[in-house]
């Protein structure tokens, strides 16, 4: 039998280990996988919500999308619509060099960028602690 709390606690417990996995980029100097994982634990974090929510199936990548789907039922989600823009830049641009203008994901991205990104979806985290059961 499908357990939406469960899957919210599974979702969340992945974004906490992405937001980790950000950090030690950001300290080793992988600007650009830190930019991009923090990305991904800000979706994680929003998907999180929407299981717990008791969305059975949640689709896309977008953090802005996917934020905008929750944010009426979830005080503080409409909040953080900037930190979501910021972070879907990071989906693709950090990954492919063809995603750039020209050059490399790993010589375009730098560490300012890289603790904004970290900062944003740990502002995610944060909210999506409070709305996920974790017994």
């Amino acid at each position: 039998m499908w357990d939406g709390a469960e899957e919210a606690r599974r979702w969340f417990a992945q974004a906490e280990n992405d937001l980790e996995f950000a950090r030690l980029a950001l300290r080793e100097r992988f600007f650009h996988q830190a930019c991009f994982i923090a990305q991904q634990s800000a979706e994680k974090s929003v998907k999180a919500i929407g299981y717990g929510l008791g969305d059975r199936t949640i689709i896309g990548h977008s953090v802005v999308a996917l934020a905008e789907r929750y944010a009426e039922r979830v005080d503080g989600l409409g909040r953080l619509m900037e930190d979501a823009g910021v972070l879907d830049q990071f989906y693709i641009p950090t990954r492919y060099p063809n995603g750039l203008p020209g050059g490399v994901p790993f010589a375009a991205f730098h560490e300012p960028q890289a603790r904004a990104a970290i900062e944003a979806a740990e502002r995610f985290l944060a909210l999506a602690g409070t709305h996920v059961d974790e017994d």
